[in-house]
């Protein structure tokens, strides 16, 4: 099971990003997927998660500035940001509890940098 981000990079406070992740592997059922971030010195934290169902689920500190999306094949997400704030600068992790042949399990992608400049 693969887990590739894009995206990421530097942008001033104020503006916008958009991360993608593309999920591959044989014989697995992708199931809730969702984006995390960790900064500096801090644990790693829910951003956003999106559900089969297309159900979604933020963090406080993102709601209203922040968007995940889902692709029609399903293996596809992507978070679009805007209004963003320093506060915001972390790695950023693709994730997705999912069923491989007979076992859930969770899956996690490399991680992209996010950086906001005051």
């Amino acid at each position: 099971v693969q887990l590739v981000e894009f995206g990421g990079g530097l942008v001033q406070a104020g503006g916008s990003l958009a991360l993608a992740c593309v999920m591959s592997g044989d014989n697995i059922d992708f199931s809730a997927m969702g984006w995390h971030r960790q900064a500096p010195g801090k644990e790693r934290e829910l951003v956003a998660v999106i559900a089969r169902g297309g159900v979604r689920r933020y963090d406080k500190s993102v709601e209203g500035r922040c968007t995940i999306s889902r692709d029609n094949p399903g293996n596809t997400i992507y978070l679009r940001m805007n209004d963003l704030k320093p506060e915001d600068t972390a790695v950023y992790y693709c994730h997705t509890l999912s069923k491989l042949d007979s076992a859930w399990n969770h899956y996690w992608g490399q991680g992209t940098q996010v950086t906001v400049s005051s």
